[in-house]
């Protein structure tokens, strides 16, 4: 196969798994030492430090990631046009430092500790049935007017 094709292939018509796969940013030291490895896939709400390009050295969380261009958006970090309005700057994966995860995937942060997420224990909700609280407020009710 020519190499253009390949090329191609791999980044153009590159499958959702191969794309979610090339979204990888390195960890910073004490991630590393405590997960033992060396990249994660950047999702929303982990916290960065960008270490190529323009905004170099600044620090924020991700706001939106796009599969499509292989890159993050950044909070706080955007560019003005001409006219005055503000624009997010997507930034590649490859330029940033993760230097700290967001804990809102249970099933991420198992996988990263290098443990089974499907044997986990499930935490079952805490919420309350609705049906159990109107039955529960009608008994109060009827005590309160007897």
């Amino acid at each position: 196969m020519k190499p253009t094709k390949m090329r191609n292939n791999m980044i153009f018509r590159a499958t959702f798994q191969t794309k979610s796969k090339q979204l990888g940013s390195t960890l910073s030291k004490d991630l590393r030492k405590k997960y033992g490895k060396r990249s994660v896939r950047a999702i929303e709400g982990d916290n960065v430090t960008i270490l190529r390009g323009e905004f170099k050295g600044v620090e924020g969380k991700i706001a939106k990631v796009s599969t499509q261009k292989s890159s993050v958006a950044i909070e706080g970090v955007k560019k003005e046009k001409t006219k005055g309005d503000k624009f997010d700057v997507y930034i590649h994966t490859s330029n940033l430092l993760v230097t700290s995860l967001s804990t809102d995937d249970k099933w991420r942060i198992s996988k990263l500790e290098g443990k089974n997420p499907s044997k986990q224990p499930k935490v079952a909700p805490t919420k309350e049935d609705p049906k159990e609280t109107k039955v529960e407020e009608k008994i109060e009710k009827k005590e309160d007017e007897s």
